[in-house]
């Protein structure tokens, strides 16, 4: 699966937890980009991404994320 697939994906999870149909994420995209993205709603995130892509991360990568382009990194890594 190519980056932009996983981003593609991602994107599709976001806007399902978020519940929100006009989130559009990229590499550069934070929490600060997105009203919804909270804490809370930011496990769910983790959880569901996860669940969705067979994977699991630790806490220390889901602390280390800056963006979501590290994170779509990782997803590329653990499912290659």
């Amino acid at each position: 699966m190519s980056k932009e697939e996983v981003i593609k994906k991602v994107n599709e999870i976001f806007i399902d937890v978020l519940e929100n149909d006009s989130i559009i994420i990229n590499d550069e995209t934070t929490a600060n980009d997105i009203e919804e993205w909270d804490s809370l709603n930011h496990i769910m995130l983790v959880v569901e991404i996860e669940k969705q892509f067979g994977i699991r991360f630790s806490a220390n990568e889901v602390q280390g994320f800056k963006n979501v382009g590290e994170m779509c990194a990782a997803i590329a890594l653990k499912i290659n």
